[in-house]
């Protein structure tokens, strides 16, 4: 019953930011206002959607909920791969590939290049958290330095074109990249919704979930194949948003109180809609595009995390 409530509440909360935000100031261009922010609805939705699953599913595998996906720099591979397209291919054939080819190629790289390393990591140090820390914060230090260097080489027009990409931008999102979009994300969240059991399990910890007849690596494998193109598609789309998914996670399970994936998954999908459409209402109507989308949730991020750390240090659990 108070689950229901709690769904109720955020559904009313996000029906309510949506509406606001489609129909304040529309000057009496409602039919205008309405297509312009309707596009960006949408690309929240597909967002909030897939940073929740995502970063919920890679604490459930990493078994800490202080980490998310972009841990092991998936943010900085994100540019430096960006980075390396342009360098070897230059912007001119880049432009004359398709703009879903372009979209398809990124999410391709992210995916393939990034489920390697995830696991790879995950293999090696998931019995020594600290080291799995350091050395995902080393590869995205790295990963960033590389992009640093190229960009330095790159021709001026080439790096302005660059730069366009790298910064998450809810307004610059194209009509059938979010078709594109939606089919995957469904697809991929569909996919973790089905693991939900097995991730269940596994949040009692990996011994009790091989006793209980999980196949925990394949588990592990198949998980982080869909996290990883999750990231990648929530990236390729928007560019990136670090901390977002590390504050829906986080306040989903101290709202649920519960073990199960697929209330968390619900729980966190609705917070995320709501933060990111108020957010940006924020931005456009009190602070006058005066600040970006991205910079709001990334100082709300960066304090709720040393929150977190702080409140766990202190003894707390949960």
């Amino acid at each position: 019953m108070k689950q229901k409530l709690t769904y109720l509440i955020l559904i009313l909360a996000v029906l309510g930011s949506c509406a606001l935000f489609l129909t304040y100031h529309t000057y009496g261009n409602i039919e205008f206002a309405l297509a312009l922010r309707l596009k960006k609805i949408l690309g929240f939705i597909l967002v909030g959607i897939a940073c929740s699953f995502a970063t919920v599913s890679f604490q459930t595998l990493t078994q800490n909920k202080l980490l998310t996906p972009n841990i092991l720099g998936m943010d900085s591979l994100y540019v430096m791969l960006q980075t390396l397209s342009i360098f070897l291919l230059g912007s001119h054939n880049l432009t004359s590939l398709s703009s879903l080819g372009n979209f398809f190629l990124s999410i391709a790289l992210m995916m393939s290049v990034s489920t390697v390393l995830a696991f790879s990591l995950l293999r090696q140090f998931k019995h020594n958290l600290f080291l799995f820390l350091m050395i995902g914060m080393i590869l995205g230090t790295f990963f960033g330095n590389i992009s640093s260097f190229l960009q330095i080489l790159l021709d001026p027009n080439e790096y302005d074109h660059l730069q366009g990409k790298l910064f998450a931008s809810f307004s610059n999102v194209k009509a059938d990249h979010l078709l594109v979009a939606s089919i995957i994300i469904a697809l991929l969240c569909l996919f973790l919704w089905w693991l939900a059991p097995q991730l269940d399990v596994l949040h009692l910890g990996n011994d009790y979930a091989v006793n209980l007849g999980i196949d925990v690596r394949a588990l592990q494998l198949m998980s982080l194949l869909a996290i990883s193109a999750l990231v990648g598609v929530s990236t390729a789309l928007v560019g990136p948003t670090s901390f977002l998914g590390f504050i829906v996670a986080n306040i989903s399970y101290q709202i649920t109180r519960t073990y199960r994936h697929r209330a968390i998954f619900i729980t966190g999908s609705l917070i995320a809609i709501l933060l990111l459409v108020f957010g940006e209402f924020l931005v456009e109507h009190i602070f006058s595009f005066n600040t970006t989308l991205n910079v709001i949730i990334e100082f709300t991020g960066g304090c709720y995390f040393i929150g977190q750390i702080l409140y766990k240090r202190n003894g707390n659990k949960g």
